[in-house]
């Protein structure tokens, strides 16, 4: 699913990119995957979306 329709920026995208890198914050992220630097709809999904990854990776740490 698109998540930045002026960038093209898909969901799988930006999990794949906080996969990664893992960013510590949204800004971070934004360095990353051009989401939210044109007309900012996005940023509220992007950033649960960077969350949820963040908080998947922590439990695949702590079950490795």
């Amino acid at each position: 699913m698109y998540v930045c329709l002026c960038n093209a920026v898909s969901d799988t995208a930006i999990r794949k990119a906080v996969r990664s890198y893992q960013p510590k914050t949204f800004q971070e992220l934004k360095c990353i995957v051009p989401v939210a630097n044109k007309c900012g709809k996005c940023a509220c999904k992007a950033r649960l979306i960077m969350e949820d990854e963040l908080q998947q990776l922590v439990h695949y740490e702590k079950i490795a």
